[in-house]
């Protein structure tokens, strides 16, 4: 015995002394597993200084790893793998180890009925020995079951009457059956043979881990289209701050050029409150301006999946994607569907009615399965374990269900599913007459964004001379205040929406991506 223990003492020692050495490698490992190049941004975005100037490509790293909705498509995924796994068990042997114990309260009371005419051919006394004879039995068995009673002795002589008296009041008051404790214990098996319904769910929860895969890359779709938005929208911002601030740096000088020709009495006061109002409008613009940079760098950060307070900052400006307008449109050379995220989705789910309907057709087919059960048994009235009678039962047998008649529920079924299968076809159809309308829409807009663009650079450049004119006509006073500020207005329109017209190009060009589904398509 002492033996046996210091076995048992060393052999936990061991498998603890290995469980943690594994552990501590698992440690080691996840410590030297290299980072990512998102982690390394963000590190490097916590502990600089300056502002962390990121492009379009590393932003969507970044979002890629910790963007919050990937990361909840991909344990979706997870969940529906874990799910299919679930379903393939069931083709396995399913056990079971049960026990039960049942306190008697009250016993079961048996009775008989006796023809005493029949019994030892009418002979009174040959029926009351019999009589005797089945009173002795009844006594042995109470007393197996632990009652105390005492058996009446039927007398030497002329006391068969009386002995078949007391015999058949015993026997019609009832006997009590059964012990007060019973105990059981068991083992369970049961495994699927032939089962064609169950056969074709499996097939269904593989088309459940498909369809979560492909919402997983419909998550990370429309994170990226949501990402570049951000990100164009920043662009745009700083764009428009940066028109809004040379408009009122433009504005100061005109009050200060008038300033001088007020001191020089060239200049009436009423020109010089007008420039000096010009310069006061600028400055909510600027400060507006700069607000709008601030929230889509916000917006961005959010999108990104990241701490708001993160010092990072957008790289390039929407000019630097005017040059890829042409290149652009002409890249486009197919307009398939086929890597469209819904419509790969619905044809999933059309696959898996499909299934489904022969799911619900198999549920007509005969199923034959195996069954085990191994048991003991005991019945005692106390509580001696030691002196326990186990009585073991056990058996192996087959099992086989014939469909018949289930009141038409079968065939309800199917014309269900059917039912739902041309739902998803009608649902198929529609989703792609509306994304081909959202095609052509996307490439009408760029193609007019196009266009605004190039007529928006020679209204600049003749806005930027006319600017230049009326400011040198100004300095001299060939030309007043008012149409100086004319002409700034005319240039900062010019400068705005050119800018808008890129932005617009870009945007509709994401958005044609993202129903194109040409981000993260599956080699």
């Amino acid at each position: 015995m002492k033996k046996l223990v210091v076995i048992t003492v060393i052999s936990s020692a061991v498998l603890f002394l290995s469980a943690s050495v594994n552990a501590q490698q698992r440690t080691k490992k996840g410590e030297e597993a290299p980072k990512t190049e998102a982690q390394l941004l963000l590190e490097k975005a916590d502990s600089a200084d300056a502002p962390l100037v990121i492009t379009l490509d590393q932003a969507l790293q970044i979002a890629l790893s910790e963007n919050v909705s990937v990361k909840v498509a991909d344990k979706e995924i997870e969940r529906t793998q874990y799910a299919k796994k679930g379903t393939y068990a069931s083709l396995f042997p399913q056990i079971d180890i049960s026990g039960a114990y049942q306190r008697t309260i009250k016993k079961q009371v048996m009775y008989m009925d006796f023809d005493m005419s029949s019994m030892g051919g009418g002979s009174s006394s040959g029926a009351a020995s019999e009589l005797a004879d089945i009173l002795k039995r009844i006594a042995a068995l109470e007393a197996v079951n632990g009652i105390a009673s005492p058996t009446p002795t039927p007398p030497a002589s002329s006391g068969a009457e009386s002995s078949s008296e007391d015999a058949s009041s015993k026997i019609a008051n009832g006997m009590e059956v059964g012990r007060w404790n019973t105990w059981s214990a068991g083992v369970s098996a049961a495994m699927p043979l032939v089962n064609a319904q169950l056969w074709e769910s499996i097939k269904v929860s593989g088309k459940s881990v498909e369809l979560a895969v492909e919402k997983a890359r419909a998550s990370r779709l429309d994170m990226v289209s949501q990402v570049k938005n951000a990100y164009f929208a920043t662009l745009l911002a700083k764009e428009a701050f940066d028109v809004y601030k040379q408009v009122y740096e433009n504005a100061v000088s005109n009050y200060e050029e008038a300033q001088k020709k007020y001191n020089a009495q060239k200049a009436s006061e009423l020109e010089l409150a007008r420039a000096k109002t010009t310069v006061a409008n600028a400055i909510p613009n600027v400060y507006s301006a700069e607000s709008n940079v601030i929230l889509s760098l916000w917006q961005l950060k959010a999108v990104m999946g990241v701490d708001l307070d993160l010092n990072i900052d957008v790289d390039g400006a929407l000019e630097d994607y005017s040059t890829q307008m042409m290149r652009d449109i002409n890249e486009i050379d197919s307009l398939s569907l086929s890597n469209n995220t819904t419509m790969r989705q619905l044809a999933i789910q059309a696959e898996q009615l499909a299934s489904s309907i022969r799911v619900q057709k198999f549920a007509n087919i005969p199923t034959l399965s195996l069954g085990f059960n191994f048991s003991l048994n005991a019945m005692t009235n106390d509580f001696n374990f030691s002196q326990y009678r186990w009585t073991p039962y056990s058996y192996v047998g087959l099992s086989l269900s014939i469909p018949v008649f289930a009141g038409g529920k079968r065939y309800q079924a199917i014309r269900q599913a059917k039912n739902q299968y041309e739902q998803v076809q009608l649902q198929t159809t529609n989703t792609e007459r509306q994304l081909k309308i959202a095609i052509r829409q996307s490439l009408n807009t760029m193609e007019t964004s196009m266009k605004t663009y190039y007529s928006s650079i020679e209204a600049v450049n003749m806005a930027q001379k006319a600017y230049d004119i009326a400011e040198k006509s100004y300095q001299v006073g060939r030309s007043t205040l008012i149409e100086l500020n004319d002409a700034q207005l005319a240039l900062t329109q010019a400068r705005l929406g050119q800018s808008q017209a890129i932005y617009n190009f870009v945007i509709a060009k994401a958005q044609l991506e993202n129903t194109l589904g040409h981000d993260f398509i599956e080699e």
